[in-house]
């Protein structure tokens, strides 16, 4: 009996740390240029959101890294990875990404609340030298291939941009704009 409460004690103190996570699956069955399937994943011990975008050719994973302020977008088909500070006026905070993930408020059909937030990052044409200042989430999710720093630019309209740009729509929260090269000339 005495082992049986040892072990279940045990055992509780060494699954807490998996349930830091929690996961949310969001579907766009009208797939017409849409996000495809994304989900994510929040980890409250580590500080930090992973969200992944399953389309095929046109798949990404992002990183929230709420500690050091960075995010990275891994874009598969780019074969690269982008860097940037995070815009905190613009995204939840992590606290309020769990809830909303644990509430389950982001699936569905479609948003159902305000429209998302719009940000445009300009991407610096060379290759990062230093992506350890990011933080170790961010320099794991990047390590093998080639890394670019991205700064917001604010106030930018698309419409008057004239490079070209890949967009990212992340959960019905916001939807990012990363416009530049990321291939050295």
């Amino acid at each position: 009996m005495r082992f049986t409460i040892i072990f279940a004690g045990l055992l509780g103190i060494l699954l807490a740390p998996a349930f830091a996570d929690y996961n949310i699956n969001i579907s766009d069955n009208n797939n017409s240029g849409g996000s495809g399937q994304q989900s994510v994943s929040v980890n409250n011990e580590h500080n930090v959101a992973n969200v992944d975008n399953n389309n095929g050719w046109d798949s990404w994973h992002m990183l929230w890294d709420y500690e050091t302020g960075f995010a990275a977008i891994r874009v598969f088909h780019k074969k690269a990875c982008i860097v940037h500070r995070m815009n905190k006026d613009a995204l939840p905070s992590l606290q309020a990404l769990d809830a909303m993930v644990k509430e389950k408020k982001l699936q569905g059909e479609g948003p159902r609340g305000p429209p998302p937030k719009g940000l445009m990052y300009s991407i610096k044409p060379q290759q990062s030298q230093q992506p350890g200042t990011v933080g170790k989430s961010i320099v794991g999710m990047c390590k093998g291939v080639p890394t670019y720093m991205a700064e917001e630019i604010q106030g930018a309209s698309l419409f008057f941009y004239s490079g070209k740009c890949f967009s990212v729509n992340v959960l019905w929260i916001v939807n990012i704009s990363l416009c530049g090269s990321t291939e050295e000339n």
